[in-house]
């Protein structure tokens, strides 16, 4: 399948550079599989779910992964999104030093050894490159002499890394609006965006009406906006991202499975998640956690999903494709073109769409 078969058009203006004003104010596309469309709101949603369906959700949590700061001694500007941990070496000679691999800019001029700051409100962390990678990519070990130690002074002098998409710089409300209401895993650099939109007060009232809630941890990587280079989809790879599902989360798919009842996954982070289980020949679901790589494009026979929730994604987009894979390429490009012409607001902070 050809990758220019996911392209569409879409006008610059429909791209959403804010959140709602309320959080679960969005609009809802209804997609039915083997039915029309639907325009509604996701305040609604309760309309479309039944006694026994089990929402799945990801509950990770994104951390201010985006440090600024300064080269040591020029005073250069530096800028460090930082991707993901690296076991720390205990016979460092830094007291409690932590090894991440980044993408730091500008790349040129940060080689090994280079000494970089960043600080602000009276928190500094210190950085140093111990090694060059492709494309940008660094490790750098950090520390810092803040008293609740590194993480804590992450959290506080960093900002949070918003899609590139998002033309304008982090405000204070988006460390609480590009987060969902149920994240407490701290691991993600971007959002699982479909996850948004819910309210606590919204969660109550699907539970109260009999809707079975889960949830998953995926750790959301820079690979969820690495871009379809290939001219074929079947070419294309997507970067390892970390996930973990409970005991407590695999009885309850498994019941729901045994019981054909549907499972919903909030977002692709779940979709995925669920789609790289081990399932036993008996149906049992497997609980177990790791690293996937799983594509998941036109052709893959879903184990777990029967429907999803979705916010609306970039051309040509390995998101995209996954939609497509549960939908239809036809059916879900017919809705993107819906969307469109009704002024729908797509990606992070944008619309969501329901598949059933």
């Amino acid at each position: 399948m050809d990758v220019s078969d996911f392209d569409f058009d879409l006008p610059d203006g429909l791209i959403a550079q804010h959140p709602p004003k309320e959080r679960g104010g969005s609009r809802l596309l209804v997609l039915r599989r083997k039915g029309g469309l639907e325009h509604a709101m996701f305040a609604d949603l309760g309309r479309y779910l039944v006694a026994g369906d089990l929402l799945v959700l990801n509950n990770t949590r994104v951390f201010p992964a985006r440090l600024l700061g300064h080269r040591m001694p020029s005073g250069g500007v530096v800028e460090c999104l930082l991707l993901n941990r690296e076991p720390s070496n205990p016979e460092s000679p830094i007291p409690n030093p932590e090894t991440w691999n980044a993408l730091m800019h500008p790349g040129q001029k940060l080689q090994p050894g280079a000494r970089v700051v960043f600080e602000r409100d009276g928190v500094r962390i210190d950085g140093e490159v111990i090694a060059m990678h492709f494309q940008g990519r660094r490790t750098i070990r950090l520390s810092t002499d803040h008293a609740d130690g590194l993480a804590n002074a992450i959290d506080r002098i960093g900002h949070i890394p918003l899609p590139p998409y998002i033309k304008r710089g982090d405000v204070e409300s988006d460390r609480e609006r590009y987060q969902t209401v149920y994240a407490r895993e701290r691991g993600s650099i971007a959002a699982p965006t479909a996850g948004l939109h819910f309210t606590e007060g919204q969660l109550d009232a699907l539970a109260a009406r009999g809707v079975e809630r889960a949830e998953v941890t995926l750790h959301v990587g820079y690979g969820t906006f690495k871009p379809v280079k290939a001219d074929r989809v079947e070419d294309h790879s997507v970067d390892a991202e970390r996930f973990t599902v409970s005991r407590e989360t695999a009885a309850a798919l498994t019941r729901a499975k045994r019981e054909n009842r549907r499972i919903i996954a909030v977002g692709t982070t779940s979709v995925r998640t669920l789609e790289s289980l081990t399932i036993k020949p008996d149906g049992e679901v497997m609980a177990g956690s790791g690293e996937t790589t799983l594509f998941i494009h036109p052709g893959h026979k879903f184990q777990l999903v029967d429907g999803m929730i979705t916010n609306f994604h970039l051309p040509r987009s390995s998101l995209l494709m996954l939609v497509s894979a549960l939908a239809g390429r036809e059916r879900v490009l017919e809705a993107y073109r819906e969307a469109a012409a009704g002024g729908y607001r797509f990606y992070s902070y944008g619309d969501a769409m329901l598949i059933l």
